[in-house]
């Protein structure tokens, strides 16, 4: 008898566990910038140092974080290397996709509805090509790092906070 409920009492211990695994995440002011887990990568550079450093999470404390074996104070952080697209990126994906999309239809009309062979409307050419040379820098320039400024902060959570994400388990 003993013996179940020494191994129910295991089992609740390792679910409180796995449910309540601290978070760090980034702030900026209210939003959730970026969030890492015990066991992620991080890629950060210390005030004072001129590398980077790339380790992963090892464990998460009030006021610092530990990679690997070295704790680190959150003020100490001078920036956080990630990569994260930004309204930008959406709206030059839209460019990109909304220029091929007239240059197609374009040729669809010419072809389809109209009964002629393909050709260029410059117009229509223009236009697309505008969109595309436009669009593709604003789609492919990410941003890599942020610096820890005024409005961005580190902050541990845990569960019950409101910063605190869930993960959605298969049980």
């Amino acid at each position: 008898m003993s013996r179940i409920l020494l191994m129910a009492l295991v089992i609740v211990l390792n679910v409180y566990v796995v449910h309540g695994q601290k978070q760090l995440v980034l702030l900026k002011k209210q939003k959730v910038i970026l969030r890492l887990y015990p066991g992620d990568e991080i890629v950060l550079k210390t005030k004072g140092s001129d590398t980077k450093m790339t380790s992963y999470v090892n464990n998460l404390f009030d006021t610092a974080v530990m990679v690997h074996k070295t704790l680190i104070p959150f003020h100490k952080i001078e920036r956080i290397y990630f990569k994260r697209s930004t309204f930008a990126n959406v709206v030059g994906t839209l460019l990109v996709v909304g220029g091929g999309l007239y240059f197609a239809i374009d040729q669809i009309n010419v072809m389809v509805v109209q009964g002629e062979k393909a050709s260029l409307n410059d117009n229509v050419t223009a236009t697309s090509i505008s969109m595309v040379a436009v669009g593709l820098p604003m789609m492919l320039i990410k941003k890599k790092s942020q610096r820890m400024k005024y409005g961005y902060r580190l902050m541990t959570v845990e569960p019950g906070s409101p910063f605190y994400l869930r993960e959605l388990s298969s049980m």
